[in-house]
């Protein structure tokens, strides 16, 4: 339905950064004339912006912003639990599985090990505020974390890296596709199947070049935002590209 679609638009409308929470829509009039749909059409979509909890009417005042959905601005390299946090969110996750395997030849080349290579494998879901937001499958070099156990991952893999293996992070390549979720997946993250989704997977590395940690992350797209912020190198302002987790 038409509403529904610029319910959907609205939303991530507010949950980029040139909403604030306590900021005010545009008036209905105005945002009728914008979609080229009648007011009752604009109130509906407001109505399921109210139902999903992201903004509240004043009477006699308008409509504001209420709460953002899940929202990350990325300017450096920074974990989810350290985003999070600094929104005042609570972040808990459940580890699913957690076992030490061979690396197969697809994880070897990533982590550019020798196939069969012992590897930590874990697959953990991301809770924030109660609600799943990212599975994710993780693979990291048993040489290098020999400590690693169940509960570091229910905590942050970075400062278990950092502050416990005294490893530093220098970077992180990564790379993003839109999927559908299957049957299982759906089920494991509580959403109707072929629901919109990202997969990311995610490679990262020391200061010494060493790779740490090959991830692939399946991340609810629906109440999920990232925008980065990526600056130009030039040779006399050899600044750090951002680069994001």
């Amino acid at each position: 339905m038409i509403y529904k679609s610029i319910a959907d638009k609205l939303r991530l409308r507010l949950n980029s950064s040139d909403y604030s929470v306590g900021n005010p829509l545009p008036g209905e009039k105005i945002l009728a004339l914008e979609f080229g749909v009648a007011r009752m059409t604009i109130r509906k979509a407001v109505e399921l912006l109210i139902e999903w909890g992201l903004v509240e009417r004043r009477h006699g005042s308008g409509t504001y912003v209420l709460k953002k959905d899940i929202y990350q601005q990325t300017t450096n390299l920074t974990g989810m639990v350290e985003v999070m946090m600094t929104q005042g969110k609570t972040v808990i996750s459940k580890v699913l599985a957690f076992e030490v395997i061979p690396a197969p030849p697809a994880i070897a080349s990533q982590l550019r090990i020798p196939v069969d290579t012992q590897v930590h494998f874990s697959r953990r879901i991301r809770y924030v505020d109660g609600k799943p937001l990212m599975l994710e499958d993780s693979y990291m070099p048993v040489k290098l974390f020999r400590t690693l156990s169940l509960a570091h991952l229910e905590g942050s893999k970075f400062d278990y890296i950092e502050k416990e293996c005294g490893i530093t992070i220098s970077g992180n390549y990564e790379s993003l596709a839109p999927i559908l979720a299957d049957k299982q997946l759906a089920m494991s993250m509580n959403l109707e199947e072929r629901t919109p989704m990202l997969c990311i997977t995610s490679l990262s590395y020391s200061d010494s070049g060493e790779f740490l940690n090959y991830s692939v992350m399946f991340r609810n797209a629906r109440d999920y935002q990232v925008d980065y912020h990526l600056r130009r190198l030039h040779p006399e302002n050899p600044l750090t590209q951002s680069e994001a987790q």
